[in-house]
This record gives C-alpha cells, structure tokens and sequence, in this order.
C-alpha cells in the first residue's frame, strides 16, 4: 500500500467505517501474528491470538493519536511487543498465584473475526522446532538484557524495521538508533552465550 492510500485508509477509519477498519486488519493481522509469535518462545497459537486481538483493540482506542511520525506498521508493531509483555507477565503472574491463566474477554471478538493467518509456505516440523527453541534461547537472554534495549533489538531482528523506522517510532535519530543498537548488542553477546552454554548437555561417552 502507498503512503498516500495509508493515510486515506486510516482516515476512514478514524472516521468509523466499519470497511476500512476491516481493510486495516487484513492487511496487517498476519505480520502482527508473526511477530507476536516470535517474540514468546512459549506463546501459543492461542496466546497469539489474544495478544493480537488486545493489540488490535488497543489501536482501535488511541488511533487518534498516531499522526504519521511513522510508519502506521511500525507503531502498531510497538503496541504489539508492549502487549505481548504485559501477556508474558500475566502468564507468570498466574502460575506464582497457583497455575491459573485468565481467560480474555475477547477471545472471540464476533466484530472483527480476527483470526490468525500464518504464512502458506510454512517450515517442516523438524525446522519449526529448532527454531522455537533458538528463539527460546535469545528470549531468555533478552529477559536479562532488560529495558530499553530489549524493545530496540525486538523492532530491529523482530520486527524487521529499519534504523528510520525505529527512530521514528522512538522519536530517536539514526545515529542514536545505531549507536545504542550497537551498544545493545555488545551487551547481548556474552548473555546469550551464557545462556546457551548453560542448555548444552554435558559432554560424557554416552552422547558423544
């Protein structure tokens, strides 16, 4: 879609047509489902689901206050890793006060039916596993990395947007997106490194 078509599209629907809204959300439920996927290496098909529908919720409610400083994916994107946070920790929340996961109140919104639509060309299982548990690697070692750098690493290897994108997201310049990117990075190294000594299974003669 073209700057100029974006721009009418989100127009109409903050002026509450029901049509546009609905073009909105088939043009960007499924990259908002990838990406959601990929940022809880225990999210189910079902967490992505929710977290999407809150995530969709969410800019039905402050779509008023995106005026276009950035690409309307790359803010969405951020609500959707803010979102899939607070899910995370809810998630936890809930098994330290005894295993119970709360139930969404939209989980199924019969207004926007939205459901999740993943790519056609989808790995083998063999692939799919390997990189679920890649994923659940760095996720732990994002965990350690903290905030604000976990949030620049996920919208730049995550959400596949560019420095310009980030910086206008963040109201960051490009140099400050590189520089601290770069620096982010640094510190992900030796963690991740760490984390994954930690998974590799003790060398013995029985598994060499």
């Amino acid at each position: 879609m073209t700057p100029d078509a974006e721009v009418g599209l989100l127009e109409r629907c903050r002026r509450g047509e029901a049509r546009a809204w609905d073009e909105l959300f088939d043009l960007h439920y499924a990259v908002t489902a990838r990406f959601v996927y990929q940022l809880g290496s225990t999210f189910t098909r079902e967490d992505v689901e929710e977290i999407c529908q809150e995530t969709f919720l969410s800019v039905i409610k402050h779509l008023g206050s995106f005026h276009g400083e950035s690409r309307f994916q790359t803010w969405l994107l951020r609500i959707a890793a803010n979102r899939a946070r607070d899910y995370r920790d809810r998630q936890r929340a809930a098994k330290r006060g005894g295993g119970q996961t709360p139930l969404s109140l939209h989980a199924e919104d019969p207004e926007t039916g939205l459901v999740l639509d993943p790519p056609s060309a989808a790995p083998g299982p063999d692939v799919a596993l390997a990189s679920r548990e890649t994923l659940a690697l760095v996720d732990r070692a994002l965990e350690q990395l903290g905030e604000p750098c976990r949030e620049l690493v996920e919208l730049r290897y995550f959400g596949d947007l560019s420095y310009e994108e980030i910086g206008a997201a963040l109201k960051l310049n490009v140099k400050t997106v590189s520089s601290r990117l770069s620096r982010c990075l640094d510190r992900l190294e030796p963690i991740l490194a760490g984390t994954i000594s930690r998974e590799k299974p003790a060398v013995s003669p029985s598994n060499l």
